[in-house]
């Protein structure tokens, strides 16, 4: 599996799987995440050179404000289509060119969901989407301090979205029920069918496009819900991402493959 380009503190060459990690665990590790340290970086910097310029009278506070408002609504649309028509696209797979980020930024999270050093977007892909999507409507509104400022809010809006997105996958079961029902409905996105729930902590779109569902009554088990429709057969005409995965090929369902694990390690 990828690990981060940085190692510190928590992030050794040891794995480490969020069903069996508390809160507090989870914490600590996402703030030493070299990726999480640099969307805080990011959004202290074009913050602060938003702030500085209303302060200065070089930029209008509706304006500014206008654009963090507007990245806020963006957010959800481009990740939820991000997410259903480029990450669970059968297209990536196809090309060497796109094949090994597809990989790093999704089928490996797929398959092993609960695994922290797969979980979080790959800096290099998420930080110029971030950018793409945020500061040209940024900069219409306010110019280029618009487009620092809402590249302000979608960094921060990442943050706290990869937070949650960890908190799903813990082995427990969050206080407060509206997490709670966030968590299911994405474990039903990663354990039962694929194709809904695209959503991580805005379910709104999914509502709206018809893509939500409640639990396993609503849509039918699939049968590529861990490895997204990359078979063995398909990589027999589309090799890329299977020379790039060890032990290829692998049972894709995590729980099977922790059991074949322990029973060779018994049988050892």
């Amino acid at each position: 599996m990828s690990t981060p380009a940085f190692k510190i503190g928590f992030w050794s060459d040891k794995e480490f799987h969020l069903d069996r990690m508390g809160l507090r665990e989870l914490t600590v590790a996402y703030f030493q995440y070299y990726a999480i340290a640099a969307y805080i970086a990011v959004a202290l910097v074009t913050g602060g050179l938003a702030l500085t310029a209303v302060i200065e009278g070089r930029a209008s506070l509706p304006g500014v404000l206008a654009a963090v408002v507007a990245a806020f609504f963006l957010y959800p649309v481009v990740w939820y289509a991000l997410h259903r028509y480029v990450l669970h696209s059968k297209h990536m797979w196809r090309s060497p060119l796109t094949a090994g980020v597809w990989k790093r930024i999704h089928y490996d999270h797929h398959c092993d969901p609960n695994n922290l050093k797969v979980l979080f977007g790959a800096l290099y892909t998420t930080l110029p989407t971030v950018a793409l999507a945020t500061m040209p409507v940024g900069y219409l509104l306010a110019g280029w301090y618009g487009a620092l400022a809402a590249l302000c809010g979608g960094v921060i809006q990442t943050c706290v979205y990869e937070y949650f997105h960890c908190i799903q996958h813990l082995g427990y079961q969050p206080k407060w029920e509206w997490v709670r029902q966030l968590k299911k409905f994405h474990m039903a996105h990663h354990f039962h069918n694929e194709n809904g729930n695209y959503g991580i902590t805005n379910l709104w779109w999914d509502r709206r496009f018809g893509t939500f569902y409640e639990g396993a009554k609503d849509m039918p088990r699939s049968p590529t819900v861990f490895n997204l429709g990359y078979t063995e057969d398909v990589a027999k005409t589309y090799p890329y991402v299977a020379r790039m995965t060890p032990n290829w090929p692998y049972n894709a369902n995590p729980t099977q493959r922790k059991r074949e694990a322990g029973s060779a390690a018994a049988a050892n």
